[in-house]
């Protein structure tokens, strides 16, 4: 239950695209093959990629796959996932704030707590399973600093990934460390926002291979992050501003070619100083330009504030891989133990009013909401994978997890006019009491307390085979069968649980079996041309609602695992030169028991629950095109059309054919990038990026639609990003631009009547940014 108060080579591939450019060309390791003298010469070597757990080319893989190399990322100063969505057709950010993040993928969404896409770190899962600790909303931000790639599988994933990949799959492929030489790699930054602050960043890499089996690589990262939003009421400038910081280590020991074993950690804490929101009339969405009580003009973007809010997440991973090759067989063991831990300070007195009759003040009383979240996520797979063979592939395996999780909110009194909080103790005035409470004033030590434990666990078996018919055509079958049990108990205290007879603990549980399935036949016309179709089916658990005090009849105690089939044809193509290539595909996706989240009136007042609607769908198509006129030049463009429908009608506002949440008809990205030698060892490079978003509907929302007579709709958006640079080996240089046309895209917008003065607030995408960099490697 959701409670109310609760490159040097650059690549960048969709499917089976690769894009390279001369001015970042660097030696990969494998599986991940690049040699450093692409950028001197027109020979481009495949990509290797390991999305269906084990090393493929990218034209073997019979789904629709977005790749994104670590250098593309660094080239474009993408540095969260907001910033890289544009890279990938058909993924949408929903972000509210630094640290919470909604991944969406061909427009499957439809709001709530339990999250629609998987994110891996390598081979291992990373957030939790279940919605019982807003898992939806806090989607892993990694770092992108040292990454090796990202892979984007859009579709279900249910039959290799299980659980909540019905949406499709992010998966984080770091850097392994390296046996052929010590290496140290180092970067600063400087950047300003308009209308905001400055802001800086530090990062750095050391690779020593510690003998002939036994490497270690360490890396870290620092990035002041400048705020660009002004707070009216309490006035401060630059609210937003963030840090993000944290590092990776790995050791791999690898005494053979057959025997490995990889030790990875992870850390990573961002520190949000304030929300990414500003307040917005919510009949027309313009930004206001006052303290809406006052009347006092404000200068830039502005967020009326009576308390200073703010947000911390910190993500903690270690991973331990190990690997043995028999010959006919390998077997691979991938042990994990992840922490996500969010504290965030929301205001909550527009939902709550005044408080302050509760402590017989005459003056009002603001509502401070701090709210804890922990998920912990303890996860063992083993599976064994065939060689690979001209005839017949298999896999097969295992996996369990186990994840306790826990939500801790804690409602506490602060004084509106100077924002200092206010001691917790009172005492109930008696005209408060309710029927059956004694008449005498009842002293409290805090005002409201809300908790919810959880536990998930998850038992799961899964199988993949590929049969090859013949050198060009092949099918690849899965199947998995998942089982979940699930326990919550939810406590509720202090003084307004007291006054609405909600004093008390609640239970609930579930258990339930999934079994999903894959089928992809592929058919190579040539080495270079290859199409395929795909039909599979993935899975989001459902799970127990805690039943408060006063449910109504209809309040439902548990709600079911959706599930998700998915109907795909897709081609990839590229010229024997590998001058023109193109990545398309098309699809269906049938969504049936969608899960959506509505809201009961009870008698502790208005209480979210997870439920289930008919179903939804989804169609529509992607293509990716690269184009390399000439050495040194390349141009790659890519659309993306979807069409999503809510079918029947649900509690929260939504009517049978609505658009699901932040799901856009249309994007589509054009960038270039040209790099030439200058002389001697000298290299400058120069590349931009335009790119563009269509019109999209906020979440369902009854208070919205009812006042204003039709949903909240986000405007569509154009950004432009330039870059340039010089590479003096060892030494590299760069500006960039981002958001020059300083474009204010909205990328979320709150539930309507959560704001004061009857205001709404958006998030928006970063005003114009420019910035300049220096890097070294040796």
């Amino acid at each position: 239950m959701t409670s109310g108060f609760r490159a040097r080579a650059c690549w960048l591939s969709s499917a089976a695209l690769l894009t390279a450019s001369g001015a970042y060309a660097q030696q990969a390791s494998p599986p991940l093959v690049i040699d450093r003298t692409a950028a001197d010469s027109d020979t481009i070597d495949d990509i290797v990629v390991t999305a269906q757990k084990r090393a493929q080319t990218l034209i073997e893989i019979p789904q629709s796959i977005s790749v994104v190399s670590g250098d593309v990322l660094e080239q474009r100063h993408a540095t969260s996932l907001i910033d890289y969505a544009s890279l990938v057709p058909g993924l949408s950010i929903q972000q509210q704030n630094a640290g919470e993040s909604r991944i969406i993928l061909r427009g499957i969404n439809t709001g709530g707590s339990s999250p629609t896409v998987a994110v891996y770190i390598d081979d291992t899962p990373f957030g939790s399973s279940t919605g019982q600790t807003n898992a939806a909303h806090l989607a892993g931000d990694i770092d992108p600093f040292d990454i090796e790639r990202i892979e984007v599988l859009r579709g279900p994933q249910g039959t290799l990934y299980g659980a909540n990949s019905l949406g499709g799959l992010v998966k984080y492929v770091t850097a392994e460390p390296k046996f052929d030489r010590i290496s140290v790699r180092g970067q600063g930054g400087i950047e300003t926002v308009d209308g905001g602050g400055v802001g800086w960043s530090g990062n750095g890499v050391v690779n020593v291979p510690l003998s002939d089996t036994l490497a270690v690589r360490a890396s870290g990262f620092y990035r002041e992050i400048p705020g660009y939003i002004d707070s009216v009421g309490i006035r401060a400038s630059d609210i937003n501003h963030t840090a993000n910081y944290g590092g990776r280590a790995s050791l791999l020991f690898r005494p053979s070619e057959r025997f490995s074993v990889r030790l990875t950690a992870l850390a990573q804490n961002i520190r949000a100083h304030g929300r990414d929101t500003v307040d917005v009339d919510p009949a027309t969405l313009k930004p206001i330009t006052a303290d809406p009580f006052t009347g006092e003009p404000g200068k830039g973007l502005l967020r009326y504030q009576t308390l200073r809010e703010g947000n911390r997440v910190d993500y903690r991973l270690y991973s331990g891989t190990v690997a043995y090759d028999f010959g006919p067989v390998s077997l691979t063991s991938i042990t994990s133990y992840a922490t996500l831990r969010q504290h965030e300070d929301i205001d909550a007195t527009p939902l709550l009013g005044d408080i302050g009759p509760f402590y017989g003040a005459a003056t009002p009383f603001g509502t401070n909401q701090p709210s804890d979240i922990r998920q912990k996520k303890f996860s063992q797979e083993i599976r064994l994978t065939s060689a690979k063979s001209s005839r017949f592939e298999w896999l097969i395996g295992g996996y369990y997890t186990r994840e306790p999780g826990r939500i801790f909110q804690l409602y506490r009194p602060f004084d509106p006019t100077t924002g200092a909080l206010l001691p917790q103790a009172g005492t109930i005035p008696a005209d408060l009491l309710g029927p059956g409470v004694p008449a005498a004033p009842l002293p409290f030590s805090q005002f409201l307390v809300a908790q919810l434990d959880s536990t998930y666990k998850e038992y799961a078996g899964f199988g993949s085979a590929t049969l090859h018919l013949t050198h060009a055509f092949d099918i690849t079958g899965g199947v998995r069968y998942s089982h979940n049990e699930q326990d919550t108990a939810q406590t509720l205290g202090g003084a307004f649980a007291v006054v609405q007879g909600a004093d008390v603990t609640s239970l609930g549980r579930s258990s339930e079996g999934v079994w999903t399935w894959s089928f992809s036949p592929r058919y190579e016309l040539n080495r270079r041309v290859a199409v395929y179709a795909r039909v599979a089916k993935g899975y989001r658990p459902g799970g127990p609602n805690v039943v408060p005090p006063g449910a109504p009849a209809d309040y439902p105690a548990r709600f079911r695992a959706d599930t998700l089939i998915s109907y795909e044809a897709g081609v990839r193509a590229e010229t024997p030169d590998r001058t023109f290539g193109v990545d398309a595909s098309v699809y269906y996706l049938d969504w049936k028991d969608t899960q959506v989240t509505t809201t009961f009136q009870t008698s502790i007042g208005p209480v979210s629950a997870d439920g289930n609607g008919e179903g939804a769908k989804s169609y529509g198509g992607e293509v990716t095109a690269t184009l390399r006129p000439t050495r040194g030049f390349l141009v790659v463009g890519s659309a993306a059309y979807n069409y999503t429908a809510l079918k029947g009608d649900i509690l929260v506002g939504g009517a049978d054919g609505d658009q699901l949440p932040y799901a856009p008809r249309w994007t589509a990205t054009l960038s270039a990038d040209y790099d030439w030698a200058i002389g001697g060892k000298v290299k400058a490079f120069v590349g931009g990026t335009i790119a563009m978003i269509s019109d999209r509907p906020a979440d369902f929302d009854t208070g919205y639609q009812t006042t204003f007579g039709h949903r909240l709709i986000l405007d569509g958006y154009e950004t432009i990003d330039l870059r340039a640079g010089l590479e003096m080996k060892p030494f590299t240089l760069s500006v960039y631009a981002r958001n020059l046309a300083n474009a204010g895209g909205q990328t979320y917008a709150g539930a309507y009547g959560t704001r004061y003065a009857g205001l709404s607030d958006v998030a928006l995408i970063r005003p114009r940014t420019i910035g300049l960099t220096a890097g070294f490697e040796f």
